[in-house]
């Protein structure tokens, strides 16, 4: 599959395919979209919200959550804002997310399945990782988008002049709900 991607991005730069993409770094709409990996959203939520390349940042992750107050996606948000002129935050969970009920010890069975030896996994767990809170997904989608907002809007190094914004778009119809 990749060699099939590889020979399609020759072609793309020889036909310059890229031309209608050109942008600079600076966010148009000074607004950064957190949100949720899920392949579902790739064309569709830019689709649904109006926006092309070179409007937004957009930071994607699992369940479109912070795992950790000083991990990538606060440091994301803290580049967006300080250097590149981001003014608002959205965050936009969706529906039938695969994070939703997600669970840790299933998770570190399938890692064994594949190989992961139970040693390494003790191991990791020696040095201070918390496979249980790391990997654990949500129950409420709702609560996630809430408490994701909350984890932003209080956060020592974020700016109070920020706006940060809840929402839960349809996975299949991509409307927006916003979460109060």
């Amino acid at each position: 599959m990749i060699e099939d991607i590889l020979a399609y991005n020759r072609r793309f730069v020889a036909e310059k395919g890229y031309e209608k993409y050109i942008t600079n770094k600076y966010p148009d709409k000074k607004i950064a979209i957190l949100s949720c990996m899920d392949t579902r959203l790739t064309a569709l939520l830019p689709a649904a919200l109006g926006i092309k390349n070179g409007d937004v940042k957009m930071i994607k992750n699992a369940g479109g959550i912070i795992s950790h107050p000083f991990g990538s996606v606060i440091r994301s948000l803290m580049v967006a804002i300080y250097e590149l002129g981001v003014t608002e935050v959205m965050v936009i969970a969706h529906s039938d997310c695969g994070a939703c009920h997600m669970s840790s010890a299933q998770m570190i069975e399938h890692m064994k399945t594949r190989g992961i030896k139970q040693e390494t996994i003790d191991m990791i767990r020696f040095c201070g990782v918390d496979f249980e809170s790391w990997l654990y997904g949500f129950e409420d989608t709702e609560k996630s988008v809430k408490g994701t907002v909350e984890a932003i809007i209080n956060h020592p190094l974020i700016p109070n002049d920020i706006n940060v914004s809840g929402f839960i778009i349809d996975s299949v119809t991509g409307e927006l709900t916003p979460v109060r």
